[in-house]
């Protein structure tokens, strides 16, 4: 028991008492509010009101913006009007307007169950055969009458509008051809005509067409391979005919080459003969003009060789005449030389004489002279002594080393002396 009493007093103290207190508090808190509430009610609803316009006005604002190659059309509910845009921005009131956005640029309807010739809708021809034809319908809203259209417009135009238009003008028109046709010789126009019959039904509900494209022809399997035999067949014809019409051209080019060629050879023929004949006379009136000029070219070169030979006669009259001058100076020249010559040697002779009749007087006086010419003619490394004459029969330096005796005179060589001062 103590345990519970004590487990139940610290409940009442941990959550009873303090949850008390709170709900004291918060309901003390809700009065205040209410009181003020109550006191300010009046701004509450300013407030509230405002809050609700500025919810109001994100989640629907009410300018929006036509986006680049688009039509805005702004109906107004209270009156029915319609207005259609296509630049800028334009203002929508909740609960007033209605806005719808339209594209501008071509869009394509195909029709997808004729696309094949065992689909679900495939094309029939005139022999009742189906076949598939991948068809191609451009098309566009029509801006200027997009605003009073736009309430009657569908949400998907191209299902609801287009598709019916398309199917009411092809199935009936395919159905007035044959598959060959439709497959081959035709096909151009066949779309024309298409065009022509579907523009109006798409005019007056507000479609503009752009243009009808016929793609790929589904046929059944053995049509298509009988249609491709006979083609080929077709196809080989023609080449056969276009073969045959290109030889003819090729046959008749070759005619026309060969007329052009003779008419060309017999041209250039009469051409050549024309200029041989003018080239013939235009010699002949040369020569008139070229013979005088010949025979004077032989006249002047006549001059010249005339003219020459006397200038030459004139030259070796020169030449001879100069030659004698030159042996006649230089006979005198040589004359002038031996004269110089004879005298040159007189006067050598004279002077040689005198020379030697001073030499003669000189050496009579000075005998030793000879000795010590000729010893100063044999070498520069001999020295020279000057002695008296010796006597007759004796060394020429006897009278140096004085007398010897027999022996030494016998054996003809002299005793050694202190040898005397040289001179060179």
């Amino acid at each position: 028991m103590s345990r519970l009493d004590a487990l139940l007093e610290f409940a009442q103290r941990a959550l009873i008492e303090p949850l008390g207190q709170l709900a004291a508090a918060t309901t003390r808190s809700v009065r205040a509010l209410i009181e003020i509430a109550l006191r300010r009610r009046r701004r509450l609803m300013i407030a509230a009101v405002l809050a609700l316009a500025a919810y109001g006005l994100y989640e629907r604002p009410p300018l929006q913006a036509v986006r680049r190659g688009e039509v805005l059309v702004r109906t107004n509910v209270l009156n029915g009007s319609a207005n259609g845009y296509s630049t800028g921005a334009v203002l929508v009131l909740p609960a007033v307007h209605q806005v719808r956005r339209y594209s501008t640029r071509d869009q394509v309807y195909r029709s997808a169950e004729s696309a094949s010739a065992t689909g679900n809708a495939p094309f029939q021809s005139i022999e009742g055969l189906s076949l598939g034809i991948d068809l191609a319908v451009r098309w566009t809203i029509d801006p200027a009458r997009i605003a009073q259209l736009s309430k009657e417009f569908p949400d998907d135009i191209n299902t609801d509008l287009v598709r019916p238009a398309v199917q009411g003008v092809i199935f009936p028109l395919f159905a007035r051809y044959s598959v060959r046709e439709i497959f081959s010789s035709r096909r151009a126009e066949i779309q024309q005509e298409m065009v022509t019959e579907l523009k109006p039904k798409l005019a007056a509900l507000g479609l503009l067409l752009r243009g009808v494209d016929i793609g790929k022809v589904d046929l059944p399997p053995d049509y298509r391979a009988g249609m491709e035999k006979l083609l080929a067949e077709e196809l080989e014809t023609e080449k056969i005919r276009y073969t045959l019409t290109l030889k003819e051209a090729q046959v008749k080019q070759m005619q026309l080459e060969a007329e052009a060629d003779k008419v060309r050879r017999q041209t250039a023929a009469e051409a050549a003969g024309v200029e041989q004949v003018i080239a013939a006379r235009a010699q002949e009136e040369t020569m008139k003009h070229i013979l005088p000029f010949k025979q004077k070219q032989i006249e002047q070169r006549k001059l010249e060789a005339e003219a020459e030979k006397v200038a030459r006669i004139r030259t070796a009259e020169g030449s001879a005449e100069a030659r004698r001058i030159e042996a006649k100076g230089e006979a005198d020249s040589r004359q002038k030389l031996a004269d110089a010559e004879a005298y040159r040697l007189e006067l050598v002779g004279k002077a040689n004489a005198g020379q030697m009749e001073r030499e003669g007087t000189l050496i009579a006086r000075y005998p030793l002279l000879i000795q010590k010419t000729l010893a100063d003619k044999l070498s520069d490394k001999v020295q020279v002594i000057i002695a008296p004459t010796p006597a007759a029969g004796r060394f020429i330096g006897s009278n140096l080393i004085g007398n010897q005796d027999s022996t030494g005179s016998n054996d003809g060589t002299a005793g050694a002396s202190p040898e005397p001062e040289r001179s060179r």
